[in-house]
């Protein structure tokens, strides 16, 4: 049974929402010009994700740039709890976030290309404050060390660890998205990073009652 299936199908409605806007937007516009006529539309069953329309800003574009790494070490995270973790809430919560946050990275990533930009921040000559290869400065982000520690864990370990360590890194990405709340100009960014806001705050208290009980 899910923990929390209704925020992540909330924020799964969102990105295929706006996807689906988008599609039908594009469709309609057929082979005409402008900033978004090139791109796919597809909606986020078809594995490829839309970009998002109208205005963005470096604040956009960070965003974008950011929570994807910080997302992919999420998933990675929530992916070793299968074969780790021994609490049956923790497994649940590890499925939410991978299938929450995995079709995310997908249209950040639709996002990024339609706007002619990098996945990678640092690979972005054009925002030299936002460089932040290594990852570890983004905040929650996990050390090297801290996520070999968590593979090596097993059982009641593990899920302590998990557990201590998902709440630090949704802090980050609260974080995060609240920059992009005050600083960002696209709509479905600025909407997608409410959701991240809202859910993440969520589920930070889901955990903190599972440590209570670890």
């Amino acid at each position: 049974m899910s923990v929390l299936p209704h925020f992540s199908a909330r924020r799964r409605a969102i990105t295929a929402g706006a996807a689906a806007a988008l599609a039908l937007a594009l469709t309609a516009c057929g082979s005409s010009g402008g900033d978004h006529a090139s791109a796919s539309g597809h909606d986020r069953a078809s594995g490829a994700a839309a970009p998002a329309p109208g205005k963005f800003d470096q604040a956009d574009i960070a965003f974008a740039q950011m929570m994807i790494p910080h997302h992919q070490q999420a998933v990675s995270m929530a992916r070793l709890a299968g074969g780790r973790a021994s609490d049956g809430q923790v497994k649940s919560l590890a499925v939410d976030i991978e299938k929450a946050q995995g079709p995310e990275i997908r249209t950040m990533k639709g996002w990024l290309a339609s706007w002619g930009k990098p996945a990678s921040p640092s690979a972005d000559h054009s925002m030299p404050g936002m460089r932040h290869g290594s990852g570890a400065s983004m905040p929650g982000m996990m050390t090297g060390e801290a996520m070999s520690a968590l593979k090596a864990a097993r059982g009641h370990d593990f899920d302590r660890k998990f557990t201590e360590m998902m709440i630090g890194h949704h802090r980050g990405a609260i974080t995060m998205a609240q920059e992009e709340r005050r600083n960002g100009s696209n709509a479905a960014a600025r909407k997608l990073a409410a959701a991240v806001i809202e859910d993440q705050r969520a589920e930070v208290g889901t955990m903190r009652k599972i440590l209570d009980r670890l």
